[in-house]
């Protein structure tokens, strides 16, 4: 009899994938969710994954033999009967995703990827090169890759790659999601202060990372870390196992040289004493080539891919979703969209814009959607955060969570941008055409930030511009 399986807050880029692993391991899987948006929404429907909106206690299915809930605000049995009648029913079948993956991936060769941003990309990365030379890997990503059908599988005979999040792992667990992983391989992209709710000080960040560390250090394992960011470089140090940097300074155990911006963007690789020539990509970027190089040193130093397999997947690697991916061939108006969840990814986005589009003037539009942009605290990162930009946008930041920190208001957050930005404004979900007549398409590029969805504003916007700048 096939097993069952109803995931609430399914629409989460995590939940999803966990999701579709489930379906791999037999289960018939559900789920619901607030709202049901592109691109998760699509990623569902083409899995076969119903989605039931809004949340109700009336969407459990009968007797099911697991029950995956969520993290965040909204997945609380105060104000969610869903949940509520869930733990109640179900409590001894309850399981939140780090829980799900962990048992799924109990034998395998595991690599984490972990960090403040990048991890994505680098996941997605390391998992298509594999891909593509035949290896079978296993896959957890908490985005949805261009290269791949989907943004998870059990795989074959190769390692499992995982995307690491040193967030609690539910409303009752919270102990980060990769802490439950016991990975070989840490790779430790960044470890900026981020999660300011969660995590009020940089030491209270840290202390996850550590103890990741250190159940790694125990199992005899390696890690590889950006040694060019400057919290990653420092955990880096206190590591005493098996240990490789990686990044652009000379002094990397793995680095790039010779790097020209372009279409394509081209390299050199050095690492274990030998240059690698010729390598390309059509990412953009700084923080790209500096995510391959850490794949480099995950496959080319575990022995996973000769230096050709590499090459190869480098050069074909299409991107993510949401990570300075183009949104539309249909419009003359150019438009990115990037992962704007921090300060530091804002800024990378909009350097790695600025850098490839460096005759057009950059429009940005903004949700502050995370905790770290809408606390009280972080107020003052607005002053430099559109820096090199020519317009800036503002939509307004939810309410969801407001209570668990000091939660500032659109207006606020426009006063300090104005303070430091000569062109900040701000709109709402039903004036996207606005905003596309006010871009010229000759000389403006766009770039959207934020990890929501502006309330789907973002695929109007995309819409208007096809119908008023048509290609």
């Amino acid at each position: 009899m096939t097993k069952t399986a109803h995931m609430i807050g399914l629409c989460g880029a995590g939940m999803s994938a966990v999701a579709h692993l489930l379906q791999e391991a037999g289960y018939a899987v559900t789920g619901s969710d607030e709202g049901f948006y592109p691109p998760v929404s699509d990623y569902l429907t083409k899995l076969g994954i119903p989605c039931s909106t809004p949340y109700a206690a009336a969407n459990l299915p009968d007797d099911p033999d697991l029950v995956v809930i969520g993290k965040n605000a909204k997945l609380v049995p105060e104000t969610n009967d869903e949940v509520r009648v869930a733990l109640k029913r179900y409590r001894d079948r309850v399981r939140s995703f780090p829980e799900v993956l962990a048992e799924l991936t109990a034998e395998r060769d595991r690599i984490v990827v972990a960090g403040s941003y990048g991890k994505s990309s680098l996941t997605s990365i390391i998992t298509h090169c594999l891909a593509r030379a035949g290896k079978e890997p296993g896959f957890f990503i908490g985005a949805i890759p261009k290269d791949l059908d989907t943004s998870s599988s059990l795989g074959g005979d190769g390692p499992f790659i995982f995307e690491g999040d040193e967030y609690p792992s539910a409303n009752w667990d919270d102990q980060a999601k990769f802490l439950h992983y016991a990975p070989q391989t840490v790779v430790l992209t960044s470890a900026t202060h981020d999660h300011v709710n969660i995590y009020p000080t940089l030491r209270d960040y840290h202390a996850p990372f550590l103890a990741l560390l250190e159940g790694l250090e125990e199992r005899g394992g390696t890690l590889i870390a950006c040694a060019d960011e400057a919290e990653a470089s420092r955990l880096y140090s206190s590591y005493h196992g098996p240990r490789a940097r990686y990044g652009f300074d000379a002094n990397r155990d793995w680095r790039a040289v010779n790097v020209v911006s372009g279409n394509p963007t081209r390299f050199d690789l050095v690492g274990g004493g030998v240059t690698y020539p010729g390598f390309t990509t059509t990412q953009i970027g700084r923080h790209a080539v500096e995510n391959m190089v850490g794949a480099a040193a995950v496959l080319l130093g575990g022995g996973y891919l000769t230096p050709e397999e590499l090459q190869d997947g480098i050069a074909s690697f299409s991107g993510l979703t949401r990570r300075l991916d183009k949104k539309t061939d249909r419009s003359r108006l150019t438009i990115y969209e990037g992962f704007g969840s921090s300060y530091e990814k804002a800024r990378a986005a909009i350097e790695a814009m600025r850098d490839h589009f460096a005759g057009k003037k950059l429009t940005v539009l903004f949700e502050p959607h995370t905790f770290t942009w809408r606390n009280r605290a972080a107020l003052g990162q607005y002053g430099t955060a559109f820096e090199d930009t020519a317009k800036v946008w503002l939509y307004s930041p939810p309410t969801q969570g407001a209570g668990t920190h000091d939660q500032v208001t659109l207006d606020e957050i426009a006063a300090v941008a104005r303070e430091a930005h000569a062109d900040v404004r701000t709109f709402q979900r039903d004036e996207a055409e606005r905003i596309v007549r006010d871009a010229d398409p000759d000389e403006d590029v766009v770039l959207i930030l934020s990890s929501g969805s502006f309330d789907g504003a973002l695929t109007e916007v995309i819409a208007a511009a096809d119908r008023v700048w048509p290609a």
